[in-house]
């Protein structure tokens, strides 16, 4: 039983490993993905929120109470203090501290009028191809800083294929692919 158990566990792996040697990996090309909703004036929100560990809706609850200055300039001290404790007296309760707020803050800061992006790093990913048709993706890098759904496309292939993304209190993975998919 053993034997007849083991024979026909390798049929099964060598069938597979078969399968999987004729298919083709096709780079995606992976655009766009750094919109903003308009409610939040270019700010990424959603970024901004996952790395906190809040929902958007949360953040920008806690937002309201805020007077954004010039940004070229950027606040007087007092404009700063005054911000600040608007955003803890509302994010608090969630477990946001002072320095985890201005941990968050520096990190997505950034002047658009300079034309100027946050942080963000390209995801890299293949299409997998078996007899002509895509079977999968491979998500080799799912990248970071993606606020908003990238277009995805695969050179030759008439498919467009739908991204997922990721967001959360890490900067490295904070906005990242999570899957692609029909």
């Amino acid at each position: 039983m053993r034997l007849w158990f083991a024979v026909l566990f390798l049929a099964v792996v060598s069938a597979h490993a078969q399968n999987r040697s004729d298919l083709t990996r096709i780079p995606v090309v992976i655009s766009g993905g750094h919109e903003t909703d308009p409610r939040d004036h270019g700010r990424p929100v959603v970024l901004i929120a996952g790395a906190l560990g809040v929902a958007p809706e949360v953040f920008r609850d806690a937002f309201h109470g805020v007077h954004p200055a010039d940004p070229e300039r950027g606040p007087v001290p007092a404009e700063a203090q005054a911000n600040k404790a608007a955003l803890l007296s509302k994010l608090g309760k969630y477990g946001v501290t002072n320095e985890r707020l201005d941990q968050v803050s520096n990190y997505y800061r950034y002047v658009a009028s300079r034309h100027e992006l946050w942080p963000n790093k390209p995801a890299v990913a293949y299409a997998l191809v078996q007899n002509g048709k895509i079977v999968g993706y491979d998500i080799e890098n799912g990248g970071s800083g993606y606020s908003s759904i990238p277009q995805i496309t695969v050179p030759d292939f008439a498919d467009h294929p739908k991204a997922a993304l990721a967001f959360g209190i890490g900067f490295e993975k904070n906005g990242s692919i999570l899957s692609i998919g029909k």
